[in-house]
């Protein structure tokens, strides 16, 4: 892949259980996270990725779709949990006091 003076290279990451989405691509310098996770196609593949709900972040920190993306950043985009950490550990707690 030649790499235009005026690109950067950015990756996107999604990931579920048992399947992850992982593409190293070139954007255009001044590229956005939504920008950049549209040209990688995810959308396509994962159909449920709704990017008004989901948060999204560079290398585990959160931000917006409207950051502008730097050269080697990887854009992450963040599944909802299906439970909440806190919940879950109340609920651990009470299966082993019934024990």
């Amino acid at each position: 892949m030649d790499r235009v003076i005026d690109q950067i290279e950015v990756e996107v990451a999604y990931a579920l259980p048992h399947r992850q989405f992982l593409k190293r691509f070139y954007v255009p310098s001044g590229t956005t996270i939504e920008q950049a996770i549209t040209l990688s196609g995810i959308q396509n593949i994962f159909t449920e990725i709704d990017l008004e709900k989901q948060k999204i972040g560079i290398f585990s920190k959160l931000t917006k779709r409207e950051t502008i993306l730097q050269d080697g950043d990887r854009v992450e985009i963040y599944r909802p949990l299906l439970l909440d950490p806190k919940e879950n550990r109340r609920k651990r707690l009470n299966e082993r006091a019934r024990k």
